[in-house]
């Protein structure tokens, strides 16, 4: 019975370091790091800017800030995934490129998913526990949102 978990435990190791050498490509783009299109459109406070980064970048812009645990297999296929899907529903980084109608879907959703605490995702926020809003930053980027409107 030891040498099977002993064989098993063994098996798992070398699964384990043999994943490690997939590497999918990173969400990092340096020549896009610093303000987002989303930011520079709307001019966004500094304030504002902050709370974008802390909070939302991460998933929803072409530059994330990895953490050190998020270079491991599987956690890193993982978070490539979550990202990916991220920003397939709002990249703050490609705003330009999005038409007016959705600019002014996607501030509305946005707000609203803030204000009902929808976003950042709880996922998320329970190991990236400073992207967690509190209320203030809340109704600072609520109010903020509420009197942005797209005008192209």
């Amino acid at each position: 019975m030891k040498k099977i978990l002993k064989t098993g435990a063994f098996l798992l190791l070398v699964l384990f370091l043999l994943l490690q050498l997939y590497r999918p490509v990173l969400n990092i783009n340096q020549e896009q790091a610093g303000s987002s299109e989303f930011e520079r459109f709307y001019k966004a406070p500094v304030a504002i800017k902050n709370i974008l980064a802390k909070s939302c970048y991460d998933c929803h812009s072409n530059n994330t800030n990895y953490k050190w645990y998020q270079y491991i297999q599987p956690v890193q296929a993982f978070t490539n995934v979550h990202i990916s899907s991220g920003k397939e529903v709002l990249n703050f980084d490609e705003w330009n490129r999005y038409s007016t109608r959705k600019q002014n879907r996607l501030l509305q959703s946005i707000k609203n998913q803030i204000e009902s605490k929808e976003m950042p995702l709880s996922s998320y926020t329970a190991l990236h526990r400073n992207a967690k809003l509190n209320d203030v930053q809340i109704k600072t980027l609520v109010n903020w949102l509420e009197n942005q409107k797209t005008l192209n």
